[in-house]
């Protein structure tokens, strides 16, 4: 009971400091126009000039750049043997359908939402918002998408309901870019953050959506990547003050594949938090962050029945065949069975309930 009430307390807590950092970059704005006289145009945002010569390369890396980055790297990883014989069978094809799928679902359906529904819902509105400068837009939207979706993965693993429709995405026994896209259609489909940011783009902040979407791609694609970029920052002292800044700052390979873990019963391994996706910092301000500058020796879910492809990204539509499954026909819950060395301030994750196998 104590448990549960400290677990609602922590939960109000953070809510409160999330509308907080949301209200940031607004009151920026409002003090930037307050004490420097500003005056509000209503042309169209324009990138500051230092910026103007990188807009084709931005447009260009949203348009096919960052799907070109990640099938290069792939590549990469595997020609260093990074995947060690493991993207075989149902891995392979649930790796290459997700990859395949955003590709093909979400475009009309954003498409749809931007160019019908925000119009109906709020028709007087498009480019109302094109006054404020790039920099305020850049920030506006770095937070709000990203808080959003740290908050939408961090409730997915903890509400055992949602779990289900991000479990695919751990289930992978593998860190890279075959698995980076790894995900439920469901999971896709409602991502929370990308409706957010066409709202903000429909408002008149497409430039900075553009800036931001495309740096987030670049991190959170790096943070998945089986290559650690990040080991030399940890290596050579001289780098250690950027390291420290690094990764609290991002998500870095380390800290994300800590998320990946199999267990954490090694200290190493964190599926219970490090939710950060483009930034680390999130976990830092809520507590939900570890650092070790190590790697987990295995990731995935120790009770991963390599479900079928189909199962894992059209659950709940057709079920899982394979007996002990959380995705099976007639199971109504993931196994939640606590360990009795929990700790009262540990708050429920059906993540830890289903992967952890020992302390």
């Amino acid at each position: 009971m104590a448990t549960t009430h400290n677990s609602n307390s922590k939960l109000k807590r953070d809510l409160v400091i999330s509308l907080f950092i949301y209200s940031l970059p607004v009151l920026a704005i409002y003090l930037y126009f307050k004490f420097s006289n500003g005056i509000v145009s209503e042309s169209h945002i324009t990138l500051p000039s230092f910026l103007e010569f990188v807009k084709p390369a931005f447009q260009n890396i949203r348009s096919w750049g960052l799907i070109a980055f990640m099938l290069v790297l792939g590549i990469i990883e595997f020609a260093a043997g990074l995947y060690d014989d493991q993207w075989t069978g149902e891995e392979r094809k649930i790796d290459i359908v997700c990859f395949l799928a955003p590709k093909l679902l979400l475009p009309p359906v954003i498409a749809f939402f931007s160019l019908t529904v925000l119009p109906y819902i709020i028709p007087n509105l498009e480019n109302s918002l094109s006054w404020v400068p790039f920099w305020g837009g850049f920030f506006l939207i770095a937070i709000a998408d990203d808080l959003t979706q740290y908050w939408y993965h961090r409730l997915h693993h903890q509400v055992p309901f949602l779990w289900r429709f991000h479990r695919t995405h751990h289930s992978a026994p593998y860190m890279g870019m075959a698995m980076a896209s790894r995900q439920n259609f469901i999971y896709t489909v409602f991502f929370s953050q990308i409706y957010l940011t066409a709202t903000l783009t429909y408002l008149g902040l497409g430039l900075p959506a553009l800036f931001v979407l495309v740096i987030k791609s670049f991190i959170t694609l790096g943070a998945h990547s089986s290559i650690a970029w990040d080991k030399p920052f940890y290596k050579y002292k001289v780098l250690h003050p950027i390291a420290w800044v690094l990764e609290r700052l991002i998500s870095t390979p380390a800290t994300h594949h800590a998320h990946h873990a199999d267990t954490s019963g090694d200290g190493v391994g964190h599926f219970k938090g490090n939710f950060g996706n483009m930034f680390f910092i999130w976990d830092m301000i809520f507590g939900t962050g570890l650092i070790t500058r190590k790697f987990p020796k295995s990731y995935g879910m120790k009770s991963y029945k390599q479900e079928e492809w189909y199962a894992q990204f059209l659950w709940p539509i057709f079920k899982s065949k394979k007996e002990g499954s959380a995705l099976a026909e007639g199971v109504l819950a993931v196994p939640l069975t606590q360990k009795a060395n929990n700790t009262a301030n540990q708050s429920p994750s059906p993540v830890y309930f289903e992967q952890q196998t020992h302390s």
